[in-house]
């Protein structure tokens, strides 16, 4: 099978939010974008020779609205099967994301009362399920779906066999993109902690560089120094009860509690 190559696909400005289009034999979609952005993405699939009908598969790394929004449209668009993982059936299957978000820091606090956020996307029923590691040399290409929980419980990463990770939410640049090779957190994470240690497990396979959903390709030796200050940083605020989980902030809803404590900062 041919080496896969990686192209991004701008979905907001230059680098705000990416997909990302595969090419071996044949091509995979990675994330599809905010909701009514479906032909924007194929038109820009078609921009690089490919067909979109060509699609063999459309990966989704997680449940937010910026990943998710027009997976629908796109399978419609090019009759592609869509890819989730089983841990984020509940926002493909409603259009709707968990909430409340948890934001990683100033950005995010911004950022959770943009009312695009709490949008509902078109609902969809992903054809594959994803439970673990999945390899996708059936779909046409040399890499394979690797499960990286902790941005959202469903999140996944995609891992070429040439050593590119395209990482959707794990890591970003920061400000939302906007500070190009500079890592931070993106601006929201379910769990901090487990989410870290997903990315420090797939930085332990050795990527040659890191593909994000928000900004430019980052270098893995850079994101490795930024995840070592980040362990003690995080390690700091859960010791002192200042980090909250998905699974704290669903127990306080239910018990009517609350906290002020942020899911971490960063971005």
């Amino acid at each position: 099978m041919p080496p896969t190559k990686v192209v991004p696909i701008p979905v907001m400005g230059r680098h705000n939010i990416n997909a990302y289009l595969l090419l071996g034999r044949r091509p995979v979609l990675v994330d599809a974008g905010t909701p009514g952005s479906g032909r924007l993405i194929r038109d820009r699939i078609a921009a690089h020779g490919v067909d979109p009908a060509d699609l063999a598969l459309i990966v989704l790394t997680h449940g937010h609205i910026d990943h998710f929004g027009s997976a629908a449209e796109l399978h419609r668009l090019t009759g592609a099967p869509v890819a989730g993982h089983v841990a984020d059936l509940g926002p493909y299957r409603t259009g709707r994301v968990r909430e409340p978000y948890l934001p990683t820091g100033p950005m995010g606090r911004l950022m959770a009362r943009n009312p695009e956020l709490h949008v509902r996307a078109e609902p969809l029923e992903p054809q594959v399920l994803v439970r673990g590691e999945t390899d996708l040399a059936d779909f046409g290409v040399a890499a394979r779906i690797v499960p990286t929980p902790g941005h959202t419980a469903g999140s996944v990463s995609v891992l070429t066999d040439g050593g590119d990770l395209v990482a959707g939410d794990l890591i970003a640049n920061s400000f939302f993109g906007l500070v190009r090779g500079r890592p931070a957190n993106p601006p929201f994470h379910d769990d901090p902690l487990a989410n870290l240690a997903s990315l420090r497990a797939m930085l332990a396979l050795g990527p040659t560089a890191l593909h994000v959903g928000h900004g430019t390709a980052l270098d893995p030796d850079r994101v490795r120094r930024w995840a070592d200050r980040e362990q003690r940083r995080l390690t700091r605020r859960a010791a002192g009860g200042r980090l909250r989980t998905r699974a704290e902030a669903e127990a306080e809803s239910e018990t009517g509690a609350g906290t002020g404590a942020e899911a971490g900062t960063g971005a």
